[in-house]
């Protein structure tokens, strides 16, 4: 397969005019080259952090808190969780997953609730799409040793260091919410040498002191953030300190877009256009160690391709900065996963 245009070319998106070839689902070559074509070709993104079950309840509980939506064990989406069919929950999560894969998405981590069975489902539910889940299970450790590892609601609602323990030795990943909310759980969070936090909202100077020094990624997600009142994440001032990867959370809340992601972020941090595309692509794809999330030799052909001639995108004076400010489901032209 040979796809042409402008290509955003390795971790800093170097626009060229070129050509990219795959061969057996991996980039064999990227050349630079005359081309007659107005595409713009990125590496697929990596939607960081998710809650598929939430498309059960779409756009339910508004006006809520944080707690009286998502706290377990009887939030609102924990409750309408319980009272869905398998059918309906796996269903709800297919159609997300297609969502997905139309807006460019290659793979998503997602905290999977519903412990061994919840798993298997999300696993049912994504089969044949072309979207590869990274799923943490919740609540067991046999949810994890299902999975892929083991996503923790937070310090604040346990001890999770018995599951820290077993995800360890099964060499899985372990991720947390932390400072969603408020600082307390950041420290005890950290003192489960996470493979990687979410949200990280109220972060204090010691906390990104201890962030840097131990090198443990974030997950933002601001516009969930900005839905459930818990304020937005200093995503600079992270990003100064670590790797940031950018989630869509729960698709209670939130469509799972991560172009309407990166144009939030984008808008709302002081961070550079190039290092936004990187939170929605490669740096997701570094804390699940995922061969995809950018354009190399050798790396996964996991691509998205724009219609660089759209009402919307003709005539952008800077592709990148268009690709992440601009750019939407309107203006795919292609996903080669």
């Amino acid at each position: 397969m040979i796809v042409e245009g402008t290509v955003l070319r390795g971790p800093d998106f170097e626009p060229i005019e070129g050509r990219v070839v795959v061969e057996d689902g991996e980039i064999v070559s990227v050349e630079q080259a005359s081309v007659d074509s107005s595409r713009i070709v990125l590496p697929a993104f990596v939607n960081a952090h998710t809650h598929i079950g939430d498309s059960i309840a779409k756009e339910a509980g508004g006006g809520l808190s944080l707690d009286e939506l998502v706290a377990p064990p009887d939030g609102l989406k924990h409750r309408l969780l319980r009272a869905a069919s398998r059918e309906e929950k796996v269903e709800a999560m297919r159609r997300s997953i297609q969502f997905m894969r139309t807006t460019g998405t290659a793979s998503f981590l997602e905290f999977r609730e519903g412990g061994v069975e919840g798993v298997y489902a999300l696993r049912e539910a994504a089969e044949g799409i072309g979207v590869d889940p990274v799923i943490l299970g919740r609540e067991t450790v046999e949810a994890m040793e299902a999975a892929d590892g083991f996503g923790a609601s937070g310090a604040r609602d346990g001890d999770f260091s018995r599951e820290r323990n077993a995800t360890a030795s099964e060499d899985k990943l372990f991720g947390i919410h932390a400072g969603e909310r408020d600082a307390s759980d950041i420290n005890p969070a950290l003192d489960l040498d996470p493979d990687f936090l979410v949200h990280m909202v109220h972060p204090e100077p010691l906390h990104l002191d201890r962030l840097e020094d131990s090198a443990v990624p974030v997950a933002v997600c601001p516009r969930s953030n900005l839905v459930t009142g818990v304020g937005v994440p200093p995503i600079a001032e992270l990003a100064d300190r670590t790797t940031v990867a950018l989630g869509t959370d729960n698709v209670m809340l939130n469509s799972p877009s991560m172009f309407r992601e990166m144009e939030f972020a984008a808008k709302l941090a002081d961070v550079s256009a190039r290092e936004v595309l990187r939170m929605a692509t490669l740096n997701g794809a570094r804390i699940a160690d995922l061969d995809c999330g950018v354009i190399e030799e050798g790396r996964a052909g996991k691509l998205l391709v724009l219609d660089g001639d759209t009402d919307n995108l003709a005539g952008a004076q800077d592709v990148v900065r268009a690709v992440v400010r601009r750019a939407g489901v309107g203006d795919v032209a292609d996903v080669i996963l």
